[in-house]
């Protein structure tokens, strides 16, 4: 112990050595960062501290610096933040012997935890695999509107992560069709623990019913495109040339009851076929695009599908009133 130590040292030591809650490694490395040097840290530094430990994304660290590890030092009053950098509370009270002497305790601290936990330290960054691009993020966080898709929480509440529907070690790609948007606590809850509701959902996908017409797509031959959740196949009755149908591959009745993943997976090959069709046909000049839901509604084929219809100018007498035509004599108006 350094002599005469500062009520700084002695309030941080206690801090390190007694009441520091080693639930992972992220405290310890923080106040190496900070101790050793003598001005504010952005949390960016605090996060390649850290990446000297584990090689890894810099923007994953980054999140949990301002999202976990700052609050817990922060909420604990040893740190403070301010104009996007932390500082140590106190810490132009401390000599370099007393930065050292608790740099030493924090090292001591983080061996322990580490000699304890062994190679489990980075265990959940190893199963990740390859990082997502960040173009590909981009695309999933937009296409999410900015909020997790299982709570809902948006990306200004809590940090948003890229997740893997089917999980790689089920075998699921990184096709974005088998990405989704979940928050930080989303994520982790699904990937640390056997959460019965959100489990069951992941399942669920796999679901495929006996003697469904629709269900037994996968093996026919008609399929035109597909994804990890949808396919696209024409329409064995088309109202027009192109006709086409996208159905999810879990077997529900009702279309209002798909999951947002599998809304997400619906409209792109919705949005893929639609391409493909003006590609093909320069006639096309307007879509109808429409769901049965129920036996009131028209619906025949209980396993939910979404009908693309393309349309030419003249290709009826009165078009006007689209969708609306589903009760004849409400059509115009």
């Amino acid at each position: 112990m350094p002599p005469n130590p500062s009520p700084t040292y002695e309030r941080l030591r206690d801090y390190i050595a007694k009441r520091m809650r080693m639930s992972h490694i992220y405290q310890p490395l923080m106040l190496m960062e900070l101790l050793g040097r003598h001005s504010p840290a952005p949390a960016q530094d605090i996060a390649r501290r850290i990446l000297g430990e584990d090689v890894t994304q810099i923007d994953y660290y980054t999140e949990r610096v301002k999202r976990m590890v700052g609050r817990v030092l922060t909420g604990n009053g040893i740190t403070h933040y301010g104009n996007g950098a932390y500082s140590l509370i106190g810490g132009d009270e401390l000599s370099d012997t007393e930065r050292d002497a608790l740099q030493q305790l924090c090292r001591q601290r983080l061996d322990a935890f580490r000699e304890q936990r062994g190679e489990e330290v980075f265990a959940h960054r190893s199963r990740t695999r390859t990082p997502v691009s960040g173009s590909v993020k981009y695309r999933v966080l937009t296409r999410a509107r900015g909020r997790c898709e299982c709570c809902g929480a948006h990306e200004h509440q809590r940090a948003l992560e890229v997740d893997h529907i089917v999980p790689k070690n089920q075998g699921g790609s990184d096709d974005i069709s088998n990405l989704q948007a979940l928050c930080f606590r989303c994520n982790a809850g699904k990937r640390d623990t056997d959460s019965t509701d959100f489990r069951g959902v992941q399942a669920s996908y796999g679901h495929r019913e006996e003697g469904c017409v629709f269900c037994a797509l996968e093996e026919s031959g008609r399929v035109l495109l597909e994804n990890e959740l949808a396919l696209c196949i024409a329409d064995a009755y088309p109202v027009s040339e192109g006709h086409s149908l996208v159905i999810p591959r879990r077997h529900v009745a009702d279309g209002m009851a798909l999951h947002q993943p599998e809304w997400n997976a619906v409209v792109a090959l919705l949005q893929q076929r639609r391409e493909q069709l003006i590609a093909e046909d320069s006639s096309i000049s307007g879509w109808n695009v429409g769901l049965n839901s129920g036996e009131a509604a028209g619906q025949t084929v209980f396993h939910a599908h979404l009908h693309l219809i393309p349309r030419r100018g003249g290709d009826c007498e009165q078009p006007r009133g689209g969708v609306r035509g589903v009760i004849p004599q409400r059509q115009r108006y």
